[in-house]
């Protein structure tokens, strides 16, 4: 048994995912065809010997909850440890709504305090890799230090999404800046934290400190605690924005993907739904995808993940695309470079993801502005209709919606369609 305990941080909005959180967390969000984000940071606990582990929760928990049921399928289902929930409530001292990572692990410091391990291993539940902690945790306590990062070199064109780390030749970590917009570092923080049990007691009690990366790190290198940096050379994405998303899916269709889901040494356990075969007709034509079970495929998929129980209609044409559960793709239909989410229904002859107009999207101008277009869970694309480049269509949107009522049953790039949930 491991001498830490986790705290999987899985409360956020991220905002930078769009209408994918518009009805779960991003934790919750489904990917590679049957896994969900967070199961890479379950996985991986198991997988190095972590056995006692608590989520976090707080924004729009329901499908995470019920994603981890008792923790069966991480082999989490313990009487002493295994998998626990814990989500905001009121009443008592730290009784109220979660302000941060940092803040919300203050208010479950009960729990905290009450683990026999010496260490506390904290998570992020939205960062796709597989890891044995083991290594970090035994450098750690080898060291005696207070806390110990997992780091990890990035490009410089992506430093200002990550917290920035300056380290000397012993490992200890000497400076931070957290996403800068110009910097000269190249090592960036994984969110991926080890503390000494009491170093994160003591630093918790002043409640200034409500976020990890923008707070407590940097108050324990200022106050001359023992920080350092543990490098990683493997893989490693931090889900943060639907580019991102839609990238690290993507990657898992090369020859040589990066990330490797077929290890039997970093197996990736996840709560599989009961379904049957995959079934590709005579008439389909298929190449370069993840085809999960109880999908039929009868028209054209090439380069995309489909996800459990899709149906692509003969004649359709899917491309470039990640398509999540249940959603129906009706005969004629034409797909490029899309997220579509669960249970939604893309009508016959439809285009979505259409054009070379690459107008950013209006609500998050920075974050959509690379051809990709967003359909949201348990949407209606009317037959015949063309979405643009970059459009948002917000999740439950139905066919009556009046931005489909247009003569020319045009939707033009950068658009947003529907209202949030």
């Amino acid at each position: 048994m491991s001498s830490a305990f986790a705290l999987i941080m899985a409360g956020g909005p991220s905002p930078g995912l769009s209408v994918l959180t518009e009805v779960r967390a991003a934790p919750a969000i489904p990917f590679g065809g049957k896994y969900r984000l967070i199961d890479f940071a379950l996985s991986n606990c198991v997988n190095s010997g972590v056995f006692n582990v608590a989520v976090l929760t707080q924004y729009r928990p329901h499908s995470l909850s019920e994603h981890l049921g008792t923790g069966a399928p991480w082999d989490l289902d313990l009487m002493k440890g295994g998998l626990r929930v814990l989500h905001p409530f009121q009443g008592g001292r730290f009784g109220d709504w979660q302000r941060g990572t940092a803040d919300a692990v203050r208010r479950n410091l009960e729990f905290v305090g009450e683990q026999s391990e010496n260490n506390v291993l904290v998570l992020a539940g939205d960062h796709v890799y597989t890891m044995d902690y083991g290594p970090m945790i035994r450098r750690h306590e080898d060291s005696g230090a207070d806390l110990t990062v997992a780091c990890r070199r990035v490009s410089p064109h992506e430093t200002h999404r990550f917290g920035m780390i300056v380290k000397g030749s012993d490992d200890r970590i000497t400076g931070f800046e957290e996403k800068p917009k110009r910097t000269r570092q190249t090592l960036a923080s994984m969110g991926v934290y080890v503390f000494k049990r009491s170093a994160l007691l003591d630093i918790l009690s002043d409640e200034s400190h409500t976020d990890f990366g923008r707070d407590v790190l940097p108050a324990m290198i200022e106050g001359g605690k023992d920080v350092r940096a543990y490098n990683f050379p493997g893989y490693w994405s931090d889900i943060g924005t639907v580019q991102a998303y839609w990238e690290a899916n993507m990657g898992l269709l090369s020859e040589d993907p990066a990330l490797d889901l077929y290890n039997p040494d970093a197996r990736v356990h996840t709560r599989s739904q009961e379904s049957g075969p995959v079934n590709i007709g005579r008439e389909a034509q298929v190449e370069g995808n993840l085809l999960s079970n109880g999908c039929i495929v009868e028209g054209t998929v090439q380069n995309s993940i489909i996800s459990p129980g899709v149906k692509i209609a003969a004649g359709a044409v899917v491309t470039n695309s990640i398509i999540l559960h249940g959603t129906v793709i009706e005969a004629g239909a034409v797909v490029d470079k899309c997220i579509i989410d669960k249970q939604c229904h893309i009508g016959a002859e439809a285009k979505v993801g259409d054009g070379d107009d690459n107008t950013p999207n209006q609500a998050l101008p920075r974050a959509l502005n690379t051809g990709l277009t967003i359909v949201g869970r348990d949407s209606e694309i009317p037959k015949g209709v063309i979405l643009g480049r970059n459009v948002t269509v917000h999740s439950g949107t139905r066919a009556a919606d009046p931005a489909f009522k247009k003569k020319k049953k045009v939707i033009k790039s950068g658009s947003v369609v529907g209202k949030p949930e």
